[in-house]
Protein backbone atom coordinates (compact mmCIF):
# COMPACT_ATOMS: atom_id res chain seq x y z
CA UNK A 1 0.00 0.00 0.00
CA UNK A 2 2.94 2.31 0.57
CA UNK A 3 4.08 3.09 -3.16
CA UNK A 4 0.36 4.01 -4.00
CA UNK A 5 -0.21 6.36 -1.35
CA UNK A 6 3.36 7.73 -1.99
CA UNK A 7 2.87 8.14 -5.62
CA UNK A 8 -0.94 9.30 -4.91
CA UNK A 9 0.86 12.00 -2.51
CA UNK A 10 3.91 12.68 -5.42
CA UNK A 11 1.17 13.79 -7.94
CA UNK A 12 -0.38 16.17 -5.89
CA UNK A 13 2.43 18.03 -4.27
CA UNK A 14 3.23 18.02 -8.20
CA UNK A 15 0.75 19.56 -9.36
CA UNK A 16 0.07 22.21 -6.30
CA UNK A 17 3.76 22.88 -7.33
CA UNK A 18 3.02 23.12 -11.03
CA UNK A 19 -0.09 25.84 -10.40
CA UNK A 20 2.25 27.62 -8.15
CA UNK A 21 4.42 28.09 -10.73
CA UNK A 22 1.36 28.91 -13.29
CA UNK A 23 0.54 31.74 -10.11
CA UNK A 24 3.85 33.09 -10.29
CA UNK A 25 4.66 33.53 -13.75
CA UNK A 26 1.76 32.75 -15.88
CA UNK A 27 3.67 29.55 -17.09
CA UNK A 28 4.54 26.39 -16.29
CA UNK A 29 1.77 24.41 -15.38
CA UNK A 30 2.20 21.74 -18.15
CA UNK A 31 5.99 22.01 -17.97
CA UNK A 32 6.56 21.25 -14.53
CA UNK A 33 4.31 18.71 -14.20
CA UNK A 34 4.72 16.63 -17.27
CA UNK A 35 8.66 16.97 -15.83
CA UNK A 36 8.03 15.53 -12.40
CA UNK A 37 5.06 13.15 -13.26
CA UNK A 38 7.48 11.31 -16.17
CA UNK A 39 9.68 10.31 -13.26
CA UNK A 40 7.14 8.02 -11.25
CA UNK A 41 4.93 7.29 -14.69
CA UNK A 42 5.38 7.43 -18.66
CA UNK A 43 5.44 10.72 -20.72
CA UNK A 44 2.16 9.26 -22.53
CA UNK A 45 0.28 8.82 -18.84
CA UNK A 46 2.02 11.88 -17.48
CA UNK A 47 0.52 13.96 -20.37
CA UNK A 48 -3.35 12.96 -20.54
CA UNK A 49 -2.74 13.82 -16.42
CA UNK A 50 -2.41 17.19 -17.39
CA UNK A 51 -4.93 17.65 -19.71
CA UNK A 52 -7.71 18.72 -17.56
CA UNK A 53 -6.20 21.31 -15.44
CA UNK A 54 -3.73 22.19 -18.16
CA UNK A 55 -7.35 23.08 -20.04
CA UNK A 56 -8.70 25.11 -16.91
CA UNK A 57 -5.87 26.74 -16.26
CA UNK A 58 -4.82 28.30 -20.30
CA UNK A 59 -8.72 28.86 -20.96
CA UNK A 60 -8.72 31.20 -17.91
CA UNK A 61 -5.50 32.77 -19.09
CA UNK A 62 -6.09 33.21 -22.49
CA UNK A 63 -9.93 34.74 -21.53
CA UNK A 64 -8.20 37.66 -19.71
CA UNK A 65 -7.24 40.95 -21.21
CA UNK A 66 -9.00 42.84 -23.81
CA UNK A 67 -7.25 41.55 -26.89
CA UNK A 68 -8.73 38.24 -27.55
CA UNK A 69 -10.02 38.88 -31.13
CA UNK A 70 -6.93 40.92 -32.19
CA UNK A 71 -4.87 37.92 -30.87
CA UNK A 72 -7.11 34.96 -32.57
CA UNK A 73 -6.85 37.29 -36.12
CA UNK A 74 -3.28 37.50 -35.90
CA UNK A 75 -2.30 33.79 -34.14
CA UNK A 76 -4.98 31.75 -36.06
CA UNK A 77 -1.95 30.77 -38.97
CA UNK A 78 0.40 29.71 -35.98
CA UNK A 79 -2.99 27.79 -34.06
CA UNK A 80 -3.93 26.17 -37.35
CA UNK A 81 -0.48 24.94 -37.52
CA UNK A 82 -0.43 23.30 -33.92
CA UNK A 83 -2.83 21.38 -34.88
CA UNK A 84 -2.08 20.02 -38.07
CA UNK A 85 1.50 19.67 -35.81
CA UNK A 86 -0.30 17.34 -33.52
CA UNK A 87 -2.07 15.64 -35.95
CA UNK A 88 1.13 14.07 -37.94
CA UNK A 89 2.63 13.65 -34.80
CA UNK A 90 -0.07 10.81 -33.73
CA UNK A 91 1.74 7.74 -31.76
CA UNK A 92 4.95 9.58 -31.27
CA UNK A 93 4.33 9.69 -28.08
CA UNK A 94 2.10 6.56 -27.01
CA UNK A 95 3.95 4.08 -29.07
CA UNK A 96 7.20 5.05 -28.75
CA UNK A 97 9.09 2.09 -25.92
CA UNK A 98 11.76 2.38 -23.31
CA UNK A 99 13.55 5.44 -22.40
CA UNK A 100 12.75 7.77 -25.76
CA UNK A 101 10.08 9.49 -24.28
CA UNK A 102 11.41 10.63 -21.12
CA UNK A 103 14.83 11.45 -22.70
CA UNK A 104 12.52 13.58 -25.53
CA UNK A 105 10.58 15.53 -22.86
CA UNK A 106 14.26 16.55 -20.70
CA UNK A 107 15.71 17.70 -24.21
CA UNK A 108 12.65 20.02 -24.76
CA UNK A 109 12.53 20.80 -20.78
CA UNK A 110 16.61 21.78 -20.83
CA UNK A 111 16.24 23.80 -24.54
CA UNK A 112 13.32 25.67 -23.11
CA UNK A 113 15.19 26.36 -19.80
CA UNK A 114 18.28 26.87 -21.43
CA UNK A 115 16.18 30.21 -23.84
CA UNK A 116 14.97 31.68 -20.79
CA UNK A 117 18.00 31.65 -18.33
CA UNK A 118 20.30 33.28 -21.43
CA UNK A 119 17.59 35.55 -21.95
CA UNK A 120 18.07 35.49 -26.01
CA UNK A 121 15.98 37.84 -27.83
CA UNK A 122 14.46 37.42 -30.91
CA UNK A 123 12.26 39.61 -33.47
CA UNK A 124 10.18 38.90 -36.19
CA UNK A 125 9.65 41.29 -38.23
CA UNK A 126 5.95 41.65 -39.64
CA UNK A 127 6.34 40.62 -43.10
CA UNK A 128 7.49 37.77 -41.93
CA UNK A 129 4.78 36.09 -39.92
CA UNK A 130 2.66 34.69 -42.51
CA UNK A 131 4.97 32.41 -43.87
CA UNK A 132 6.78 31.52 -40.17
CA UNK A 133 3.40 31.00 -38.06
CA UNK A 134 2.24 28.04 -39.49
CA UNK A 135 5.86 26.81 -39.53
CA UNK A 136 6.29 27.50 -35.66
CA UNK A 137 3.08 26.38 -35.09
CA UNK A 138 3.65 23.23 -36.99
CA UNK A 139 6.81 22.34 -35.33
CA UNK A 140 5.16 23.16 -31.90
CA UNK A 141 2.26 20.50 -32.73
CA UNK A 142 5.04 17.98 -33.20
CA UNK A 143 6.45 18.52 -30.67
CA UNK A 144 3.59 18.58 -28.29
CA UNK A 145 2.69 15.24 -29.80
CA UNK A 146 6.26 13.62 -28.79
CA UNK A 147 6.77 15.13 -25.62
CA UNK A 148 3.42 16.45 -24.50
CA UNK A 149 4.96 19.99 -23.43
CA UNK A 150 3.93 23.14 -25.88
CA UNK A 151 6.41 25.82 -25.38
CA UNK A 152 8.76 25.25 -27.99
CA UNK A 153 9.10 26.92 -30.08
CA UNK A 154 5.69 28.87 -29.84
CA UNK A 155 6.60 30.57 -26.66
CA UNK A 156 9.77 32.11 -28.22
CA UNK A 157 8.31 32.78 -30.85
CA UNK A 158 5.41 34.54 -29.11
CA UNK A 159 8.43 36.60 -27.25
CA UNK A 160 9.72 37.99 -30.53
CA UNK A 161 6.64 39.32 -32.22
CA UNK A 162 7.09 42.47 -29.69
CA UNK A 163 3.81 42.42 -27.44
CA UNK A 164 3.15 44.32 -24.66
CA UNK A 165 3.12 41.52 -21.15
CA UNK A 166 -0.14 41.56 -20.96
CA UNK A 167 -0.76 40.31 -25.02
CA UNK A 168 1.89 38.33 -24.33
CA UNK A 169 0.18 36.27 -21.54
CA UNK A 170 -2.95 36.25 -23.43
CA UNK A 171 -1.21 34.75 -26.54
CA UNK A 172 0.31 32.22 -24.47
CA UNK A 173 -2.83 30.79 -23.01
CA UNK A 174 -4.32 31.68 -26.44
CA UNK A 175 -1.24 28.83 -27.75
CA UNK A 176 -1.48 26.90 -24.69
CA UNK A 177 -5.08 26.14 -24.82
CA UNK A 178 -4.74 25.00 -28.78
CA UNK A 179 -1.89 23.00 -27.82
CA UNK A 180 -3.80 21.31 -24.77
CA UNK A 181 -7.01 20.34 -27.12
CA UNK A 182 -4.61 18.86 -29.87
CA UNK A 183 -2.81 16.95 -27.58
CA UNK A 184 -6.21 15.29 -25.84
CA UNK A 185 -7.26 14.33 -29.04
CA UNK A 186 -4.14 13.19 -29.87
CA UNK A 187 -3.99 10.93 -26.37
CA UNK A 188 -7.64 9.86 -27.26
CA UNK A 189 -6.80 8.77 -30.75
CA UNK A 190 -3.97 6.35 -29.61
CA UNK A 191 -6.14 4.65 -26.66
CA UNK A 192 -4.32 6.23 -23.18
CA UNK A 193 -7.08 8.95 -22.54
CA UNK A 194 -9.61 6.91 -21.66
CA UNK A 195 -12.84 7.89 -19.19
CA UNK A 196 -10.97 6.94 -16.37
CA UNK A 197 -7.99 8.94 -16.45
CA UNK A 198 -9.61 11.57 -17.93
CA UNK A 199 -11.35 11.33 -14.05
CA UNK A 200 -8.06 11.54 -12.75
CA UNK A 201 -7.19 14.28 -14.57
CA UNK A 202 -10.44 16.46 -13.71
CA UNK A 203 -9.49 15.08 -9.93
CA UNK A 204 -5.96 16.93 -10.04
CA UNK A 205 -7.39 20.31 -10.90
CA UNK A 206 -8.43 21.17 -7.55
CA UNK A 207 -4.47 21.12 -5.99
CA UNK A 208 -3.61 22.52 -9.30
CA UNK A 209 -5.79 25.96 -8.99
CA UNK A 210 -5.17 25.62 -5.02
CA UNK A 211 -1.46 25.92 -5.98
CA UNK A 212 -2.12 28.69 -8.59
CA UNK A 213 -4.30 30.78 -6.22
CA UNK A 214 -1.50 30.31 -3.21
CA UNK A 215 1.39 31.45 -6.48
CA UNK A 216 -0.81 34.62 -7.18
CA UNK A 217 -1.01 35.51 -3.46
CA UNK A 218 2.92 35.03 -2.67
CA UNK A 219 3.72 37.09 -5.87
CA UNK A 220 2.88 40.13 -4.39
CA UNK A 221 5.64 39.45 -1.65
CA UNK A 222 8.17 37.68 -4.07
CA UNK A 223 9.82 39.20 -7.02
CA UNK A 224 8.59 37.05 -10.06
CA UNK A 225 12.14 37.74 -11.32
CA UNK A 226 13.48 35.69 -8.64
CA UNK A 227 10.97 33.00 -8.89
CA UNK A 228 11.45 32.92 -12.34
CA UNK A 229 15.38 32.50 -12.28
CA UNK A 230 14.71 29.39 -9.60
CA UNK A 231 12.26 28.08 -11.72
CA UNK A 232 14.31 27.90 -15.04
CA UNK A 233 17.03 27.08 -12.81
CA UNK A 234 15.07 23.44 -11.24
CA UNK A 235 13.29 22.75 -14.65
CA UNK A 236 17.03 22.98 -16.53
CA UNK A 237 18.41 20.73 -13.92
CA UNK A 238 15.25 18.09 -14.13
CA UNK A 239 15.26 18.22 -18.02
CA UNK A 240 18.91 17.08 -17.72
CA UNK A 241 18.47 14.83 -15.37
CA UNK A 242 15.35 12.91 -17.49
CA UNK A 243 17.44 13.50 -20.64
CA UNK A 244 20.69 11.76 -19.14
CA UNK A 245 18.76 9.25 -17.58
CA UNK A 246 17.45 7.82 -20.66
CA UNK A 247 20.44 8.43 -22.51
CA UNK A 248 22.42 5.92 -19.93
Amino acid sequence: MDAPVLTLGFTVATFVLAGFAKGMVGVGLPTIAMGLLAMVTTPAQAASLVVVPSFVTNVWQSAVGPGLVPLLRRLWPMLLGICAGAAAGTGLLAGAQGARPAMALGVALVLYAALGLTSVAFSVPARAEPWLAPLVGAATGIVTAATGVYVIPAVPYLQALGLDKDELVQACGLSFTVSTVALAAVLAHDGVLDIAVAGASLLALAPALAGMALGQWVRAWVRPELFRLCFLTALLALGAHLALRGLL
